[in-house]
């Protein structure tokens, strides 16, 4: 890659690290959808002010051909957008060639869930008591119960974790801490592993974190997809199951048995309530029951 494309990348990403603060996950992406844009680019041997229009658009075709789905296209975009106006900003070009285009269209893909039923079965295959079986089924509890993302589990301290009070303190995406609830069967699933597993699973070790593998290391995101899975299928759960389905499933009970929007958003820990509103997808026999209950001209007057 030309050093001039390499400098300005690396310009921007410093930037969303020091000064927007975000995620290293979310830093990986930006970085990864501006790679696939910047290395399609090393073959028109362009410079920065050269890029245009068409050459993104040019870009956006071949990723089409390639097989990439509109919604990623979408992502793309909305990277290279704030990337041109970071360029813009640092009058590194004139122009903002993404000023014109606009964003591909596509239906929003609503995340799997699982049932009340399946969520039951799932942490009922989780249960044992052996050190490793107490962590799992804590870690698979405090997720359902808060509706975290797997990498600020796999994350939390120790300290992060008030059994007491039913609460955890949560350091999500932008480094923003959210203080979440959980009910008592978390706690007491939490409680049974620090008195039982976690002390056996260090054998001596010492460590910040709440949740440690059988070797007394972090849990890593990777060891509890796989933990998740070999759960689900014990339970009996045909769906691919994620980390993130239970996120899903946490949000959806909630709203569907009268949760406020709002409380779920916070919950959740997204910035833009927009975000939080995929979740509120109802079927057409709850919709009939709010209308009847709430309308007031839904029943016949005697």
């Amino acid at each position: 890659m030309p050093r001039e494309l390499q400098n300005s990348q690396d310009l921007f990403l410093h930037y969303l690290a020091a000064e927007k603060r975000l995620a290293d996950n979310t830093i990986r992406s930006y970085q990864a959808d501006l790679d696939s844009f910047l290395f399609f680019l090393c073959h028109k041997n362009i410079s920065l002010q050269q890029i245009s229009s068409q050459q993104i658009r040019d870009f956006f075709s071949h990723c089409l051909k390639k097989g990439i789905s509109l919604r990623s296209n979408g992502r793309r975009l909305s990277t290279l957008r704030g990337f041109f106006r970071f360029l813009l900003a640092e009058k590194l070009i004139t122009t903002d060639p993404t000023k014109i285009l606009e964003l591909p269209k596509s239906s929003r893909i609503l995340p799997e869930d699982l049932s009340v039923a399946e969520v039951d079965r799932l942490l009922a295959g989780s249960r044992g008591l052996l050190p490793v079986s107490l962590r799992n089924s804590a870690m698979l509890h405090l997720l359902y119960a808060t509706g975290m993302r797997v990498s600020e589990l796999v994350s939390l301290p120790l300290m992060s974790i008030n059994i007491n009070a039913g609460f955890v303190r949560v350091l999500g995406k932008g480094s923003k801490e959210r203080l979440v609830p959980f009910g008592e069967e978390a706690k007491d699933r939490i409680s049974g592993y620090l008195r039982h597993g976690r002390g056996l699973l260090l054998n001596g070790k010492k460590s910040t974190s709440l949740f440690v593998t059988a070797r007394g290391k972090a849990m890593t995101r990777i060891r509890f997809w796989q933990i998740i899975r070999e759960t689900a299928l014990r339970a009996g759960i045909t769906k691919k199951i994620s980390p993130h389905m239970l996120r899903h499933s946490f949000a959806t009970h909630l709203l569907a048995r009268g949760a406020d929007l709002r409380s779920v958003q916070l919950m959740l820990g997204h910035a833009d309530i927009a975000t939080t509103q995929i979740y509120t997808h109802v079927d057409s026999g709850r919709l009939q029951e709010i209308h009847r209950k709430f309308h007031p001209r839904s029943r016949k007057k005697e």
